[in-house]
């Protein structure tokens, strides 16, 4: 049985870690060296950092703080956010990241996917997805960009599918609809991206409550959550520690890592 990942998100402004609900409002939580620092000291099994701002700003990425992140941190660490080519993912790896994640840039220009997975392995290249219920395709589900602000007229499973021939080698999928209500996964998203791709699978947005994390482990194919909002959001009723939701996921008889 595969072990299941629990991930920290982080939405950088300025350096800075922010929490947002559906994609808005965004609220100053720390900075992200020193959040990243407690999360790897808490037990969190990776971390995935996207510069949010970048793509709709036509900017490059913050190297300077995913530097900093990467100083304060051993655990696998996934960089995403304003990344055009091939040489900025050269630099992004050889300032400390492990993985890249490309989204808007990847809806825009879908060869950097085949070039980056051909350059560095597709263990490298992570297929990120902003995706809405808007019942416009498909599958119900569209892709939207730039900080979840454009809507796309593509349909997120059939992108997720041609990600993966592309070369990703893995794929995760933001819930704007989820994203910060702390309500739970969006199942049905998971069930079908499950159905559709065989690459590793990471649901982003609703998780609130432990069970929520059970529910997706349980019901879905998924081997990654993201947990922000788990973890130090400050509209949460509760935070929780990392150690408490490992607990209760193996008290569930869910493969987690210790």
């Amino acid at each position: 049985m595969l072990t299941k990942r629990l991930i920290a998100c982080f939405d950088i402004i300025n350096g800075r870690v922010t929490k947002a609900k559906q994609f808005q409002d965004n609220i100053d939580v720390a900075p992200a060296d020193d959040l990243a620092e407690k999360m790897y000291a808490d037990g969190i099994d990776e971390l995935i950092f996207y510069d949010i701002t970048a793509s709709a700003q036509k900017r490059k990425i913050d190297i300077e703080t995913v530097k900093r992140v990467a100083q304060r941190v051993c655990i696998p660490f996934s960089v995403g956010g304003g990344i055009k080519d091939l040489h900025d993912m050269y630099e992004t790896l050889k300032a400390g990241a492990e993985k890249i994640s490309v989204d808007s840039m990847a809806v825009r220009n879908p060869q950097i996917i085949k070039d980056g997975a051909k350059a560095f392995g597709s263990q490298c290249i992570v297929l990120s997805c902003q995706v809405k219920r808007t019942q416009k395709t498909a599958s119900g589900y569209e892709v939207f960009i730039d900080g979840a602000q454009e809507p796309t007229g593509m349909d997120a499973i059939e992108w997720i599918q041609k990600g993966q021939d592309l070369g990703a080698g893995e794929i995760c999928l933001n819930s704007i609809d989820f994203d910060g209500m702390m309500t739970g996964y969006d199942l049905e998203l998971m069930v079908k991206a499950g159905r559709a791709v065989s690459l590793p699978l990471i649901a982003s947005g609703g998780a609130g409550l432990p069970q929520h994390l059970k529910e997706l482990f349980t019901h879905t194919d998924s081997l990654g959550a993201i947990i922000s909002s788990m973890l130090y959001s400050p509209r949460a009723d509760k935070n929780f520690s990392v150690q408490e939701l490992k607990n209760y996921l193996a008290d569930h008889n869910v493969n987690v890592r210790k």
